[in-house]
């Protein structure tokens, strides 16, 4: 397929808040409460033909810049200029590809951002969701899935010089060769305030979902778990001996990582809690599922301390720290062997990183370099079936999905948006009697809907039932 060339014309962007059925703890926050940018991007391709895209994604506050100085309200509108200064060099840009919209404006993009004290991982949160809105509209207006047209490198992705360690690298061959995954494992987030057992619990919810890990485990029947540690070494053994009480039961046995979410000052500390962890009787078998190990470093210096100690005993990936686009070039010399896909951090860079890992892996004789799939609550609708549809065509095997339990299906939006996406998903999507939800069985989501034209979707969420975004307070 020749990647069409298209120019953005314009943009509308939306946001709506919600509210968490369960607080829920990770890194430096305690989240209750939220807020959803929705953007539509309409665009132009060379034949005349018009179509409009759209993509949707968490104003997360303390996770793309963590400085405990700024407000959550601060974080959101460091977002919300994210997606401003990539909207005006998208529509200043003469017509590109898909990808070449990205790679040519990445390095203006970046610089902009970064004159506004905007970090790297900022900016590209910007630049991923209008990626994202451009390349649906792209989708529907050449009327293909996501799966088949980027198997077609309906993009034009090819080598580049913003990424100059894969000069030469053959990605159309890539694309190719990639196999959609129609059923992954959801891989549950036990967060650091999360009840393990009802003995946990001053009171409950009580809205017939579950609350507890016993419950989660004993309903969804997930295989894989994420467990969050929070930097006291003592503590962390501690909690995750009585999440290993709860796990140690599953029928079949699981597996599991653990999320540092930047909370330990340096590799050494890290290192500690692992030690600590196997010096632990009730944490044999929890240590024997641990898969890999995620940011246990603080961002200000993960990427300037060697990680040999610690990822000889489990391998260890960055996530926060992949900031810049070379971030996993630059921890790869230091001893990381993965990287993070999230959907909010942009479907190329996915794609750039699977690249590195199929080039490495190659140059070394072995498969040691590896992509996880993560989760930055992702909501029901458009945000966690573009991010279901990336990780899958990755041939992730097993994805990060808390986004289900701490919000309650489509909570927040008017029944019939929600009713509309899951006649239109009825694999991914289960009626219950609060509506329709994710639908986890036996630990899997089933993918096979999301082959539609579009990214993920063919439908859009009601914008009407949103307010229109606000321009950004900032700086």
């Amino acid at each position: 397929m020749t990647a069409p060339r298209f120019t953005l014309l314009e943009t509308q962007r939306f946001e709506w808040p919600f509210t968490l059925r369960l607080p829920f703890r990770f890194g430096v926050i305690t989240v209750t409460q939220g807020r959803q940018a929705v953007i539509r991007a309409r665009i132009r391709l060379e034949n005349g033909t018009e179509a409009w895209g759209v993509a949707a994604e968490t104003l997360a506050a303390k996770w793309f810049d963590k400085n405990p100085a700024l407000s959550d309200a601060q974080n959101e509108n460091q977002l919300r200029r994210a997606i401003e200064i990539a909207t005006a060099a998208t529509l200043a840009a003469d017509a590109n590809t898909a990808f070449g919209h990205f790679a040519d404006s990445y390095a203006d993009v970046t610089k902009a951002a970064g004159g506004e004290s905007l970090n790297p991982l900022v900016a590209s949160y910007g630049r991923a969701l209008l990626d994202r809105a451009m390349l649906d509209a792209v989708l529907k207006a050449k009327g293909v899935s996501f799966w088949t047209g980027m198997r077609a490198n309906i993009g034009g992705m090819a080598a580049h010089g913003v990424v100059p360690d894969l000069a030469g690298f053959n990605f159309s061959q890539l694309l190719s060769g990639l196999e959609p995954l129609r059923r992954v494992h959801a891989r549950h987030t036990v967060g650091l305030v999360d009840p393990i057992t009802a003995a946990d619990q001053d009171s409950r919810v009580d809205d017939g979902l579950p609350e507890t890990l016993e419950e989660i485990a004993a309903g969804y029947r997930h295989r894989y778990w994420k467990l969050k540690v929070g930097g006291n070494v003592a503590a962390d053994v501690e909690r995750l001996s009585r999440i290993a009480a709860v796990l140690d039961r599953l029928h079949g046995g699981y597996h599991a990582s653990l999320d540092g979410n930047e909370q330990y000052e340096d590799a050494e500390g890290a290192l500690a809690l692992w030690r600590a962890m196997q010096a632990e009787p009730r944490l044999r078998k929890l240590c024997a599922s641990v898969i890999f190990i995620e940011q246990p470093v603080k961002r200000a210096r993960a990427l300037e301390t060697g990680m040999g100690a610690l990822a000889a005993e489990r391998p260890v990936i960055i996530d926060e720290s992949d900031g810049p686009l070379d971030a996993f070039v630059t921890g790869r010399a230091l001893g990381y062997a993965g990287v993070s896909s999230k959907a909010c951090k942009g479907v190329w860079r996915s794609l750039v990183n699977l690249a590195r890992c199929r080039a490495w892996n190659a140059g070394e004789g072995r498969e040691r370099y590896f992509m996880s799939a993560e989760d930055l609550t992702t909501l029901a609708g458009i945000c966690v079936q573009q991010d279901l549809a990336l990780i899958s065509l990755l041939g992730l095997p097993h994805v990060e999905r808390n986004g289900h339990h701490f919000i309650d299906g489509f909570n927040g939006r008017p029944k019939a948006e929600a009713y509309r996406f899951m006649e239109a998903h009825p694999t991914l999507y289960a009626d219950t009697p609060r509506g329709p939800r994710l639908a986890i069985r036996d630990g899997m989501l089933d993918l096979a809907s999301l082959e539609t034209p579009g990214l993920g979707a063919r439908l859009e969420p009601d914008t009407a039932a949103m307010e229109a975004m606000p321009k950004a307070a900032w700086p």
